[in-house]
């Protein structure tokens, strides 16, 4: 039966874990990339999703978010984890110049060895579609003109135990603001919906 098929080659939970996790890895580079919080230079071209993506050169920052991203792996596992925001700030001032948030919702319905009925290809043409946005921001962003540092913010379910090494934060919100909406994916199991919110011009 077709259906059968067609159940029976989807993801699963690990599955859809992974791809929801190497979205977040090539989303975050190409922020970092696309609004120069590094240079240029320190980062390198791969191809993922059909697309030419930016991936860092930089020891330390591959490994810090390395270590973020199997953290995520095992919220999302659990079905813990609600979105993953990347804060820029201002170097000199502290001030958050913008929020790139990652709204996560699980379907936690599905078992772990339950296959979706939804097609690798069709994710990754959603997935690509998200990452050409992020590159097109570029055209309705503010210029940072100034020297600027990142952050991951995490949010989870508040009855889980988050490893010492993570810090309580403050959701570092931007008081006069406008935001786009990006396009949004889903595996079935995950589903992620993209927005970018920046500093308005006074």
């Amino acid at each position: 039966m077709p259906s059968s098929t067609a159940t029976s080659t989807g993801l699963t939970l690990k599955g859809s874990v992974k791809t929801v996790a190497e979205f977040f890895k090539y989303s975050v580079n190409n922020i970092l990339y696309q609004r120069e919080i590094y240079p240029t230079e320190s980062f390198k071209a791969e191809k993922v999703y059909g697309l030419s993506m930016f991936v860092t050169r930089d020891e330390g920052l591959a490994g810090y978010l390395d270590n973020v991203l199997q953290q995520i792996e095992g919220w999302l596992t659990t079905g813990n984890l609600q979105k993953l925001v990347l804060v820029i700030t201002s170097q000199a001032t502290g001030e958050t110049l913008e929020r790139w948030v990652f709204d996560l919702q699980t379907d936690k319905s599905i078992g772990p060895e339950e296959r979706v009925d939804k097609d690798e290809k069709e994710i990754k043409a959603e997935i690509a579609a998200i990452q050409r946005q992020i590159t097109a921001s570029v055209t309705f962003l503010p210029l940072n003109d100034e020297p600027c540092a990142f952050d991951l913010l995490v949010y989870t379910d508040d009855d889980i135990q988050v490893p010492k090494a993570w810090e309580e934060s403050d959701p570092r919100l931007i008081v006069n603001s406008d935001e786009v909406k990006l396009r949004s994916f889903t595996t079935k199991v995950h589903k992620v919906d993209a927005s970018v919110t920046y500093r308005a011009d006074d």
